[in-house]
């Protein structure tokens, strides 16, 4: 029964899996909220990551594709991969001159 409890318990940014690195699972905690820094994303990216926001995305995309990631915290990585998924459709779109 004690197994079956600790299924329904959610993931904490500090129970991420061991896998991730501490960086990985900051930024999976700085997806989580980032709408909570003062002023545009990208300086928030800049300042708490030293790195340029182009290298973040890039950084982000292969995270949210590694298992580890999707294990951490299923209901953001689902969610950023669905948004990915969207955009990715909406440039191919563009690209051939229609509508999604």
């Amino acid at each position: 029964m004690e197994a079956a409890e600790s299924v329904n318990q959610p993931v904490s940014a500090g129970a991420t899996s061991s896998a991730l690195s501490e960086r990985d699972a900051e930024i999976l905690e700085f997806e989580r909220q980032w709408w909570k820094y003062a002023g545009a994303k990208e300086q928030a990216v800049r300042e708490k990551f030293d790195m340029s926001s182009t290298r973040y995305y890039q950084v982000l995309n292969a995270l949210i594709d590694s298992p580890e990631a999707l294990a951490a915290d299923p209901l953001l990585v689902r969610r950023l991969r669905r948004l990915r998924a969207a955009r990715q459709r909406q440039r191919s779109a563009r690209r051939l001159g229609f509508e999604v």
